[in-house]
């Protein structure tokens, strides 16, 4: 019997081909859309859960009240590592680590500069990344010892085995490798090459054994994470650990708290307000699975309206399957029968989508996504899928089409009026609401990158370098320097504290002019050497630049750190920091941080030579990549233990944008499916109208009716049902959108022309879409469709 049901839905088919095609494209590209988004979303919600006793693992921050507003932390102090080691038995291990930063391996004449981490030796007992060779207990012990992921050692040792061998790190001491850890997957927060003890940190690093002597409050410099001993949840322990820093006399540890952030919400939840997580990436995620679902909903509005649109059609073979003796419960399976082989083959060229289009999306995202041919889990999801995409595609048409009376249908078709079509419109309009909302949600987001990227930031990126300062560069920056000058290469140079594009330092400070009891300012902190504010072209408002001064304890504040201090004339107030410091210039604001944010207050320090940042701006006469392979030689020179690293300010700041133009691009990749799978629908619908009124068409014609009426008769249904859907989407998109913008301190106002350029988009794209029906119908010889008559 199933056979017969699958013979006859396969001549179905056959005979139908372009409804078919149109329906099978359709399907495909709903299952390929949402499949991709599926494969995405799981990535996203797997980051890190491949580690065993995940759910036990937690990073340390803590909130800190600074003028009223609680702001959260990750940077934490050894003092505080201390007391969690020795006062909660609820805790099973405590690691600290540094921040994750690059640093120079040398292998005989193999160097690379590459990112790792400084690390205490619990580490690897809390975090089980797989050890290839190695004991996790014991491989970081030694201060002196090195753990390498597989693919750092091949580049260093070749086909050697590296164990008990060394490498000279950062071109200061030898460190022997004692283990080997296998690469880490894609779907990791931690991304790292190698991991060094902490202990050799700390003994090479005198401010770092400082820092065990300081009380709470202070020395807020290093990560910290923390494994619960089995049994023991966070809401346990997090009543006993909050006030654990209130205990000492710091009047700033005074007014914080500790919490812990589980590992499973790294990746996802990294947004802060009130001292509580409130979203992050999250967001981004569940707006995408769902875009995913309407994709396909709509692809299955598709089938529903094209198979219901054409009952006439099956009217007949309805009534003769009854007359013959079918009941209504074998139509409906013959109805689903088809529905599902429909699907099957959607599903089909929906992989061969996904397969196709991975290489690009996995670029676009920045992802190592595959399908998981292997899994057994994953077909039994799919078949799943296939199986309510052919449900939600067929269960309507199935049973509209298997209650048509015989009796009606044999005497002449059943009855098409408003309450057969009324459905097929609101379908229609349910499908173009969607694809309406995503194509304001593109434009919008492109505004809003559009609106900060014309942002003025408050330097100059143009032709401006950064490279990390080693201790080689650092003894020979004099040298390097005047070498780079004297040959015309550069413009200027100078060091400092912080990249061009980031601030990594903030302090409170002690006092200022008109300071109230108990107030709180935060600054950024940057040292800075001399021809700082030149290299990076900006702008000083009032005062002089440090090159103007003899006073070292003199300091430049921005204009917002003035205002913040609220300082009327700030010229020569005395502020205290680190000692008593003298303002003797404020400089224009710059966007170093956020570009969606208002500057930070920041504060520059001057420190003659040099800085952990090396930043210089090539000369304006000078050809990109010859200065390159110049730089290349030079630094090779002064800097013989490192590979010449560096990169572009313009390039960084621009890396800023990179969420919210893959959203966009994400988004307006989406939208145009959307509307390409509606048009789909559209295309047959128009055809199936036309087809309809073919003899109404033919006397309109002869009745002298010109192409231009044909074509705005078959034309304003659709139109309408286009504006209706606009104005449906519109204030949903509007509702969703604002909300999104609020994330952002530097943000557009909606305009109400992009509501109407959304309207205008999807009406010009329906015109085009049904215009080749329409028109054909206009233009077919009335005598043969009145012939039949």
């Amino acid at each position: 019997m199933f056979k017969n049901y699958l013979k006859t839905a396969w001549r179905y088919m056959m005979r139908n081909k372009v409804y078919s095609a149109l329906n099978v494209i359709g399907l495909a590209i709903g299952m390929a859309v949402t499949l991709l988004i599926g494969l995405w979303v799981y990535h996203q919600y797997s980051y890190d859960k491949f580690l065993p006793d995940y759910q036990r693992l937690y990073q340390v921050k803590h909130n800190a009240n600074i003028e009223g507003e609680i702001q959260t932390f990750n940077s934490t102090s050894l003092k505080l590592s201390d007391a969690l080691r020795t006062q909660y038995p609820e805790i099973e291990y405590v690691a600290v680590t540094d921040w994750f930063g690059p640093h120079g391996l040398m292998r005989e004449n193999k160097k690379l500069y590459i990112q790792g981490g400084q690390v205490e030796e619990d580490f690897l007992e809390m975090f089980q990344f797989p050890l290839l060779q190695g004991d996790a207990g014991s491989v970081l012990k030694d201060p002196y010892s090195i753990v390498l992921t597989e693919s750092t050692a091949k580049a260093l040792f070749g086909k050697e085995n590296p164990i008990n061998k060394t490498i000279r790190f950062d071109n200061k001491d030898d460190l022997k490798v004692t283990g080997i850890l296998k690469d880490l997957p894609a779907n990791s927060t931690f991304q790292f090459h190698y991991l060094v003890p902490f202990s050799y940190y700390e003994s090479t690093s005198p401010w770092v054994k400082d820092d065990r002597n300081l009380p709470f409050g202070s020395g807020n410099s290093y990560q910290q994470f923390v494994q619960l001993k089995p049994g023991i949840s966070y809401a346990q322990i997090a009543p006993k650990i909050i006030n654990i820093e209130k205990t000492g006399n710091d009047p700033v540890a005074k007014k914080t708290e500790v919490i812990l952030q589980p590992l499973k919400d790294w990746h996802l939840y990294t947004r802060y307000e009130n001292g509580t997580s409130v979203g992050g990436f999250i967001e981004y995620v569940q707006m995408f699975g769902i875009i995913g679902v309407f994709v396909l909903l709509i692809a299955c509005i598709n089938f529903v309206n094209l198979t219901t649109a054409r009952s006439e059609k099956r009217a007949k073979e309805v009534g003769i399957r009854k007359v013959v003796g079918s009941d209504r419960k074998q139509l409906v399976i013959q109805f689903l029968t088809e529905s599902f082989l429909l699907a099957f083959i959607a599903f089909v060229f929906s992989i061969v989508f996904v397969q196709l289009s991975l290489p690009a999306f996995n670029i676009l995202t920045n992802n190592k996504i595959s399908i998981p041919f292997s899994n057994g889990l994953f077909w039994m999801l799919m078949l799943g899928c296939v199986v309510m995409t052919a449900l939600l595609a067929g269960s309507r048409p199935a049973f509209y089409l298997s209650s048509f009376k015989p009796v009606k249908v044999l005497k002449g078709g059943p009855q098409i009026g408003k309450t057969a079509t009324l459905p097929r419109k609101v379908l229609v309009i349910l499908q173009f609401s969607c694809s309406i909302g995503l194509i304001i949600a593109t434009l919008i987001v492109f505004q809003q990158i559009k609106h900060a990227k014309e942002r003025p930031i408050g330097y100059d990126l143009g032709r401006l370098l950064m490279t990390n300062m080693s201790d080689d560069l650092n003894r020979n920056y004099v040298a390097l320097k005047n070498e780079l000058l004297s040959k015309g290469i550069l413009e200027s140079i100078t060091t400092a504290s912080s990249p061009a594009t980031n601030i990594y330092w903030h302090s409170d400070l002690d006092r200022w002019p008109g300071k109230k009891a108990g107030e709180t300012v935060e600054m950024g902190i940057i040292k800075v050497s001399e021809d700082y504010f030149k290299t990076l072209n900006m702008k000083m408002m009032q005062g002089k630049d440090f090159k103007d001064i003899n006073d070292k304890t003199g300091v430049i504040l921005n204009e917002t750190a003035i205002e913040r201090l609220q300082l009327k004339d700030p010229i020569n107030q005395i502020i205290q920091w680190d000692t008593s410091r003298r303002i003797v210039g404020v400089v224009k604001d710059a966007l170093m941080l956020s570009p969606f944010a208002p500057a930070d207050p920041t504060m520059f320090i001057y420190e003659p030579g040099a800085q952990g940042n090396l930043l210089y701006r090539l000369s304006a006469n000078i050809n990109t990549q010859d200065a390159i392979n110049e730089l290349t030689a030079i630094f090779n020179k002064y800097n013989p233990s490192y590979p010449y690293d560096y990169k572009f300010a313009d390039a960084s700041y621009a890396a800023k944008f990179n969420l919210e133009v893959l959203v966009g691009k994400l988004a307006a990749i989406f939208a145009g499916l959307a509307i390409f799978i509606s048009c789909l629908g559209l295309f047959g619908l128009a055809a199936y109208t036309a087809e309809q009124r073919t003899k109404e068409i033919g006397i309109r014609k002869v009745l002298g009716a010109s192409m231009l009426q044909v074509w705005i008769l078959l034309s304003k249904d659709f139109i309408t049902l286009v504006l209706i859907s606009s104005l449906i989407a519109s204030p949903v998109a509007l509702y969703y959108l604002q909300n999104w913008l609020q994330q952002y301190e530097y943000r557009i106002n909606i305009s109400p022309w992009i509501f109407v350029l959304a309207a205008l988009v999807a009406i010009v794209i329906t015109l085009i879409t049904i215009s080749f029906q329409a028109i054909k119908a206009a233009l077919a010889n009335p005598v043969k469709s009145l012939r039949t008559e």
